[in-house]
């Protein structure tokens, strides 16, 4: 059987760490760290997004600033907010949650953030850096990703790893992360051909495709590291993740679950983010 990672332990750790440092900073330089995170319109998972990321810059130690948006909020007035905020020097990251009502154009908001306040690592820039490896910011779920694996003992160096799905937010950053510690790293998506042996040839395999269930027991190889990025919620309201885990348990090596998985990680580098970004914007890193 899989040995389970425990994301809510790995995560628990990386908050841990966060908050000394902020509380080492705050004694040293009189600066506490602050998130802004704002909401459009009432999206009741977006609500619990953001109400979770309040709870952790409590846990440690940031200042939390927090604006909802009526869902009729134009795009002027959000880009507007978003200036006032980059010019804000007790905000060191801006996160505006996402998905945004229909008449705001995301990738203009995205845009419009400061790439030094972007803790989200969606800004073009930020995006560039982490093609180079000379970034600053990290997407918060591939690294968090990066975190899990670390956390098994299992090096990426010369292992095969698979990415299944191609989003901006985690396949496409994720691929860039791993080849960064110099795995041989595939993109497979909904047009790959013969998806099942390329999957059954990784060493690493990491599913982001957001269908329940997709990964089978014979897309994985025996002793795999298998780390599961969906979150589906089936008929009956259960969560599930994009691995089908009873059956491939027994046959991985390690193996993520969900919930419990990477979902508490997100949250965790995002604070890491943030207190990076505080360090940078103050001379401090």
């Amino acid at each position: 059987m899989a040995k389970i990672i425990d994301g809510k332990e790995v995560s628990a750790q990386v908050k841990e760490q966060v908050k000394e440092e902020a509380a080492q900073l705050k004694a040293a330089t009189g600066l506490q760290v602050g998130l802004a995170v704002v909401i459009v319109g009432n999206n009741p998972a977006s609500r619990v997004y953001v109400n979770n990321k309040k709870k952790a810059c409590e846990a440690v130690g940031f200042q939390s600033f927090e604006y909802a948006l009526d869902e009729d909020t134009t795009q002027e007035e959000l880009l507007e907010l978003v200036e006032v905020l980059n010019e804000n020097p007790q905000v060191n990251g801006i996160l505006v949650q996402l998905p945004l009502p229909k008449q705001i154009d995301e990738k203009a908001i995205i845009n419009a953030i400061s790439p030094d306040k972007d803790v989200d690592a969606f800004h073009p820039s930020n995006v560039g850096r982490i093609m180079i490896g000379s970034y600053a910011f990290l997407p918060c779920t591939p690294a968090g990703v990066m975190e899990l694996i670390a956390s098994t003992g299992v090096s990426v160096s010369g292992k095969n790893c698979v990415v299944i799905g191609r989003s901006n937010i985690v396949g496409k950053p994720m691929a860039m992360l791993l080849l960064h510690q110099n795995g041989t790293v595939t993109i497979c998506h909904s047009r790959t051909q013969n998806l099942k042996e390329i999957c059954a040839q990784a060493d690493i395999l990491v599913a982001a495709v957001g269908k329940a269930n997709f990964v089978t027991a014979d897309m994985v190889k025996e002793g795999a590291v298998v780390i599961d990025v969906g979150m589906n919620r089936l008929d009956n309201g259960k969560l599930c993740g994009d691995v089908d885990f009873a059956a491939v348990e027994p046959k991985a090596g390690y193996i993520t679950p969900v919930p419990g998985g990477v979902g508490p990680m997100t949250i965790a580098m995002l604070m890491r983010n943030t207190l990076t970004a505080a360090k940078q914007q103050n001379g401090l890193a």
